[in-house]
C-alpha cells in the first residue's frame, strides 16, 4: 500500500483522495486503526472552533446568569474537557492519548455563543479530533441547557482552525475561513 504523503502541493488538494491517502483503510478497503508505534513523540496542539446560533434573548439569559439549569458556560467548559478526554470512546479509529492540556474559551456574540478549544499532548499522533470533540460537546451542552427557551438554536461551523506538530508540521486555516493553507 502506498505511504501517505506528508506535504501536499496545491494541485494535490484539487484531486480526490485515493485509497492510499486514506490512512484508516487497508489495501482491501477495510477500516483499521493506524499503527503509530514507529512515529516519534512530538509536541502536538490543535485548535478547533464552532458556535451555537440562538436568539438574542437566549444569549442575554447566559450573559446575565439567568438560565434555569444554572451556569451554562461553566457546565459547557467541563463538558468540553470531558469530551476531549473521551474522544477515543466516541470516534472508533482514534488512539487513546495522554492529553496534557484542554483550554476552552467562549465569546458571547449578539445572536450566538462562539466556542474555541485548544488541546495539547506530547505523543505520536495529533489531537485534532480531541479539539473538535471538545467543541462539539460544549455546543451540545449549551443546546441542552438552553433548549427549554430556544429549541431553534443551531450548532454551526465546527472546524479545525490550527494544528501543529508531527511530521506534517503546522497547518492553519486561511484568514477567509473558506480554504486551508499550509504554513
Amino acid at each position: 500500500m502506498p505511504e501517505r504523503k506528508d506535504e501536499e502541493s496545491p494541485s494535490d488538494e484539487d484531486q480526490a483522495p485515493t485509497p492510499g491517502d486514506l490512512t484508516h483503510f487497508d489495501a482491501s478497503g477495510r477500516a483499521r486503526m493506524v499503527d503509530v508505534g514507529a512515529k516519534g513523540e512530538t509536541e502536538r496542539v490543535a485548535v478547533a472552533s464552532g458556535r451555537v446560533a440562538m436568539r438574542e434573548a437566549t444569549v442575554d439569559l447566559v450573559r446575565e446568569g439567568r438560565a434555569a439549569k444554572g451556569d451554562v458556560l461553566a457546565v459547557a467548559q467541563v463538558a468540553a474537557v470531558m469530551g476531549a478526554k473521551r474522544t477515543p470512546d466516541l470516534i472508533p479509529m482514534c488512539h487513546p492519548l495522554m492529553i496534557t492540556k484542554v483550554n476552552v474559551a467562549f465569546a458571547l456574540e449578539p445572536e450566538a455563543i462562539a466556542i474555541q478549544a485548544t488541546v495539547a499532548t506530547r505523543g505520536r499522533t495529533g489531537v485534532e479530533m480531541e479539539a473538535l470533540t471538545a467543541v462539539a460537546t460544549a455546543a451540545l451542552t449549551i443546546y441542552d441547557m438552553l433548549k427549554a427557551v430556544d429549541r431553534g438554536m443551531t450548532i454551526e461551523a465546527i472546524r479545525l482552525e490550527r494544528k501543529e506538530g508531527g511530521r506534517s508540521g503546522l497547518w492553519e486555516r486561511a484568514e477567509s475561513g473558506d480554504d486551508a493553507e499550509r504554513s
